[in-house]
């Protein structure tokens, strides 16, 4: 087990996480035990970021999370990046995070990334048991 110390000279994994909006409403999604990390935790859509481009990649994650294409969301906001230390699971993270709107969320289609979705109120996050830092990163484009 590394030290909080030496994580922080690790590298860190870029990730972009997505919040859909609709109704004053953010959709969270419950990742499946498929996924490498965070199994059976909430999440917004999120990936790990694959080019140079992260407002591209949340635009992928979200066609292939929830099926929805460019023309189905509306881009609202980047957030500021945040740093996330795991030490539980050594891991280093920075997270990029978005917000888009949705018009019609009966167009969502989970794949296998994740088993269950809500609609909640951003102040019921607090409830749920979330992947680190949701909280912090809907804060930023919230």
């Amino acid at each position: 087990m590394s030290t909080g110390k030496e994580l922080k000279k690790k590298s860190f994994l870029d990730v972009v996480t997505v919040f859909l909006t609709h109704g004053g409403r953010v959709l969270v999604l419950q990742r499946s035990s498929k996924v490498g990390t965070y199994r059976g935790y909430w999440a917004g859509v999120s990936g790990y970021l694959e080019s140079e481009d992260p407002l591209g990649q949340a635009y992928q994650e979200v066609a292939e999370e929830v099926g929805l294409s460019e023309e189905d969301v509306t881009f609202l906001k980047t957030g500021e990046p945040l740093e996330v230390i795991d030490e539980a699971r050594d891991r280093a993270w920075r997270v990029h995070p978005f917000l888009f709107a949705v018009a019609e969320p009966d167009k969502i289609r989970l794949d296998w990334e994740n088993t269950e979705m809500r609609w909640i109120h951003p102040d019921e996050l607090a409830a749920l048991k979330t992947v680190p830092a949701l909280s912090e990163a809907l804060r930023r484009v919230w």
